[in-house]
């Protein structure tokens, strides 16, 4: 019963089957390859448009390349003070950008609240040069609370990066999960909003190394190539991420196992609800929860076999991710365990 992240689950058989397949012959190498051209074809058709989409290994190079782009080195990314790229990137997105300057945001629920935001940036332009200059605007969706941006929020921070002239990122981790959660296409929660580039990740959902830097804005993607190949992420033999992008956008797997992925957050939500002396904070919105428990009920779920993570936020709070793997057995143990009956 490990629920400590998405990130602990195996490859999806599908992925596995696709790099066998993948493994025969000889291909061209660095992206020249048929495999790469047909999902990149791929990763265009999900969003209804043309872009250009640059596959990667890590979702830090797709966030920290992605930002290299959006941002130049004097200048500052606005992002919640929970984000991924301000709190668990290292310094890559420092490095890659040159020097670019993190401004974390409070708010709500992990999205950063739209006025503190323009007030912060508005104080920054003001100050001229003697301040980072306002560059670009990052949101995370599902965000590090576990929360789902709409359109209509993704709308609103447009506004910002258009009253003050800034791009506007999404680090898409665990994108799947927000599209299955909100119910609005891949297309509206990206470029119909307002998203000029998208990290989109897949890694989470069944791949090995699957993730990809999506350009949708097409002056933007001009020089990212070059970018890439300078940071080391060029793969010689790309084709075998290509494969594992084709088999999880194959028959829309990557949003099955989004789906199941949240269904089994939804059953988990509704045990911790029912237990009198844990609270959930925020809404469970896609596939991650993150539940107040008192230390000593901590102490008992661990020693009964469930395995989550101590989330340094608040105190007593903790996180469970469920993922494509996580089965209904696994659930229904769980739920006994946290009802007390097991």
């Amino acid at each position: 019963m490990n629920f400590i992240s998405d990130n602990q689950a195996g490859a999806h058989e599908s992925v596995l089957a696709a790099l066998t397949e993948a493994n025969s012959g000889s291909s061209p190498g660095y992206g020249e390859d048929m495999l790469t051209a047909a999902a990149e074809g791929a990763v265009g058709a999900v969003f209804e448009t043309d872009c250009q989409v640059f596959f990667v290994a890590t979702g830090t190079a797709a966030n920290a390349l992605a930002m290299s782009a959006l941002c130049p080195p004097w200048g500052a990314i606005y992002c919640h003070e929970g984000a991924h790229i301000q709190n668990d990137e290292n310094t890559a997105v420092e490095l890659l950008t040159g020097g670019a300057r993190m401004v974390p945001i409070a708010g709500e629920a992990g999205k950063p609240d739209p006025q503190l935001m323009r007030a912060h940036i508005t104080t920054a332009t003001i100050h001229g040069v003697h301040n980072a200059r306002p560059g670009a605007i990052s949101l995370s969706n599902v965000s590090e609370s576990g929360t789902v941006f709409s359109p209509d929020d993704i709308a609103r921070y447009r506004a910002v990066a258009d009253e003050f002239q800034l791009t506007l990122h999404m680090d898409g981790a665990r994108f799947a999960n927000a599209v299955v959660a909100s119910g609005a296409s891949p297309a509206d929660l990206t470029w119909r909003s307002g998203i000029d580039c998208l990290s989109f990740g897949l890694t989470k959902n069944g791949g090995i190394a699957a993730e990809a830097v999506v350009m949708f804005d097409q002056d933007m993607a001009e020089q990212f190539a070059f970018r890439r190949k300078r940071a080391g992420h060029l793969w010689s033999k790309q084709r075998f991420l290509a494969a594992q992008w084709l088999a999880l956008l194959t028959d829309d797997l990557w949003l099955a196992n989004a789906r199941h992925a949240n269904a089994m957050a939804q059953k988990l939500a509704a045990g911790f609800a029912a237990h009198p002396s844990i609270e959930l904070p925020w809404p469970v919105d896609a596939n991650e929860l993150f539940p107040v428990i008192p230390e000593h009920i901590r102490i008992r779920f661990r020693k009964a076999g469930l395995e989550f993570y101590d989330w340094p936020a608040q105190a007593d709070m903790t996180r469970f991710v469920t993922h494509f793997a996580t089965n209904s057995e696994e659930i229904e143990r769980a739920l006994a365990i946290i009802a007390g009956t097991a």
